[in-house]
């Protein structure tokens, strides 16, 4: 036990050696009173410490454990964590056949279910659909273990009859798809059959969970012409194509059908000129028909390299680089950019077309004759 009186006993060289050994620091400017000061302080820290490991070492084992923090304990895995739930969400947002409309900057979420199948040529078929956020949430719910193993699919189905009024379905193709897709080509080797294509999602154990069902088309056996990658080669030859993807026949569910192709192409679908003329042929003496509609044609030419977009909409341009693609004319002021980039991109010329329709229907005139 270290004391004043027992320090005092020793010299100041004594003390001073001492103090230099404790690591007291200003030792040697130090006199003895002070020396004695010092190396009291430093033995009574040790004491402090000596007594501090004495409590630990009775302690129980347990009892040396430090609770862990909360950033200690997640610090490991961390990382791990969050790339497994980056994995987690991408592969959910690859399921979600909702998300198509959002590649859209001018579309809005579809508010029903519809699947159309066009006719492109004779071995071509182009597959279009819209998918609700809340047909993607029924499919999750109802396939229950099933979804987080599931996949999208787009399946191509060859329609044939067993001789009676029923018919089968047999699968030709099947192609997985993700979100952010809404179009897609197949193809068909067996021109002249009746074809459809269905959307829904498949199980690993081949269980098809079905979204939607598209019309029936009969493609062709003689080749129609080229297909095209973009709604414009369809915008050129509307009714062509519509007729190919059975639009103009009577025992087809036609409503999707006509509303996409109206979308597309901007204009509206009619009948075939002899069934456009079956009311005004026909007089009854219910009152005279009469209708006026309007539509105007944007042309123009381009370097046959370069591409042109109408209102953001891709146009096709001819070998020669002239285009033309004819558009609704509504009863307003609509203003369409017309824009060629050049293929690099580093070139880029803007044409604005403002155009006003401003209709006005009078009123209808009757005269009474005397007989």
């Amino acid at each position: 036990m270290v004391t004043a009186a027992s320090l005092k006993t020793h010299t100041s060289k004594d003390l001073a050696q001492m103090a230099k050994k404790k690591g007291v620091s200003g030792w040697h400017s130090m006199k003895k009173d002070q020396l004695v000061k010092a190396l009291l302080k430093v033995a009574k820290q040790k004491e402090k410490e000596k007594s501090l490991l004495n409590r630990s070492a009775k302690r129980p084992a347990n009892s040396l454990r430090t609770k862990p923090t909360r950033s200690a304990k997640r610090a490991p895995d961390s990382a791990i964590a969050k790339k497994i739930r980056q994995e987690r969400e991408r592969t959910e947002n690859l399921k979600n056949l909702s998300a198509a409309h959002e590649l859209n900057k001018r579309g809005a979420p579809p508010e029903s279910d519809r699947l159309i199948l066009v006719v492109r040529d004779s071995y071509w078929l182009q597959a279009y659909w819209e998918i609700t956020r809340a047909t993607v949430q029924r499919a999750k719910a109802a396939m229950a273990g099933y979804w987080h193993t599931s996949k999208p699919v787009l399946r191509l189905l060859e329609i044939t009859s067993d001789g009676n009024t029923n018919s089968v379905e047999s699968i030709v193709e099947e192609v997985e798809i993700h979100s952010g897709v809404n179009n897609w080509y197949m193809k068909c080797d067996n021109p002249g059959k009746t074809y459809r294509v269905a959307v829904g999602y498949l199980a690993p154990d081949h269980k098809f969970h079905l979204i939607t069902k598209s019309n029936e088309v009969t493609p062709p056996t003689s080749n129609s012409g080229e297909g095209d990658d973009h709604w414009t080669d369809i915008t050129n030859d509307v009714e062509k194509y519509y007729a190919l993807s059975g639009g103009f026949e009577p025992n087809v569910v036609k409503g999707e059908l006509q509303a996409v192709f109206e979308e597309k192409s901007r204009q509206p679908m009619h009948a075939p000129a002899f069934e456009r003329l079956g009311s005004g042929i026909n007089g009854n003496g219910q009152g005279l028909s009469f209708q006026v509609d309007a539509h105007m044609i944007v042309h123009g030419s381009a370097d046959p390299n370069a591409s042109v977009t109408i209102a953001g909409e891709p146009v096709r341009l001819q070998n020669d680089g002239t285009f033309a693609l004819r558009l609704n004319l509504p009863d307003r002021r609509q203003v369409l950019p017309v824009v060629a980039s050049s293929r690099d991109g580093t070139q880029q010329r803007t044409t604005v077309l403002a155009v006003e329709r401003n209709t006005k229907v009078m009123e209808p005139v009757t005269k009474e004759f005397e007989h």
